[in-house]
């Protein structure tokens, strides 16, 4: 829809009206739009990606600020909207199902490329880290359900913190580059989290990429 620069928007910030969060909002020409996602400045070409996707291929209105240190997209929103708001998780918990995502199609990659004697040893070394990392509810029927169980359909998510979910994805990394020999399974797996909502995948995305794990993962 538009490419804009800094000087041509306000932005702001409202509390969420149910949850303890501000939301940022961005006003051009008498509209209101909301944050989506938030790309590094060396990552131009990600951002125009996601925002020609949301335009082009689905007919959302959205915006791409453009800024000297950083990208960003947004989409229009009526302020009221945000009470209706169909955000089912906290942040934690996107973090949760994501990473998990991840975990399971690593897994299931292994399973499939390696064959099953070397899932077996996977899910036994993700269990020691999970165990050694002191992370709660890791016992081994609970590491064999993280693996095998879609997380978008888990009654309820592990009681894990950000901490967690970064130790997780380090360690998922150091192991996946251990047993397939080098790190392009991280790109390939992405994939995986085409599965969450528009909303939850960018603010996954959008952690991923400000957090030490977005040369990992990206």
């Amino acid at each position: 829809m538009f490419i804009l620069k800094r000087q041509d928007v306000e932005l702001s910030s409202i509390q969420h009206p149910k949850r303890e969060q501000q939301v940022p909002i961005l006003h051009y020409q008498g509209l209101t739009y909301r944050l989506i996602s938030v790309f590094k400045a060396n990552q131009e070409e990600e951002a125009r990606s996601l925002w020609r996707e949301l335009t082009d291929n689905r007919g959302k209105a959205c915006v791409l600020l453009e800024e000297p240190e950083r990208y960003s997209v947004w989409g229009k929103i009526r302020l009221e909207q945000l009470d209706n708001d169909t955000g089912s998780h906290s942040k934690t918990g996107i973090l949760i199902q994501a990473s998990l995502l991840l975990l399971q199609a690593v897994y299931i990659d292994i399973e499939e490329f390696l064959g099953t004697r070397q899932a077996s040893l996977f899910e036994k070394d993700i269990a020691s880290v999970l165990q050694q990392k002191q992370f709660p509810q890791v016992s081994s029927s609970e590491t064999a359900n993280l693996l095998t169980t879609n997380p978008l359909q888990l009654a309820k998510l592990p009681a894990w913190q950000e901490n967690h979910v970064i130790l997780l994805l380090q360690e998922l990394h150091r192991l996946g580059k251990g047993y397939f020999g080098n790190a392009n399974f991280a790109k390939l797996v992405a994939g995986t989290l085409q599965d969450m909502p528009l909303s939850e995948r960018s603010h996954f995305i959008s952690w991923l990429n400000q957090s030490p794990l977005s040369k990992l993962w990206q």
